[in-house]
């Protein structure tokens, strides 16, 4: 599977476990996989939601900041990649 980096961690909030993400380059949809990478994290989920000012959308574009549910813990500074399937 080929991955293409399109952001990165900005900040994580525990309580809800909500990542905000900086897209940095091409864009991300609501079903799209994502991996996230850094000094110890190392994991991949599926995005099921994610919103841009709390408000729900399906794509976010390069330039966008957005929240994204996550099941384990991120960093700031850690790097998100798309996952693109064969």
């Amino acid at each position: 599977m080929a991955e293409e980096k399109i952001g990165e961690i900005v900040k994580f909030f525990a309580k809800p476990s909500v990542a905000a993400i900086k897209i940095t380059a091409g864009e991300l949809n609501v079903g799209d996989k994502i991996k996230l990478v850094g000094h110890t994290t190392n994991f991949e989920e599926v995005i099921d939601s994610m919103e841009v000012n709390n408000q729900k959308v399906a794509k976010a574009v390069a330039g966008d900041y957005i929240g994204v549910k996550v099941s384990d813990r991120v960093r700031p500074g850690d790097e998100v990649f798309k996952v693109i399937p064969d």
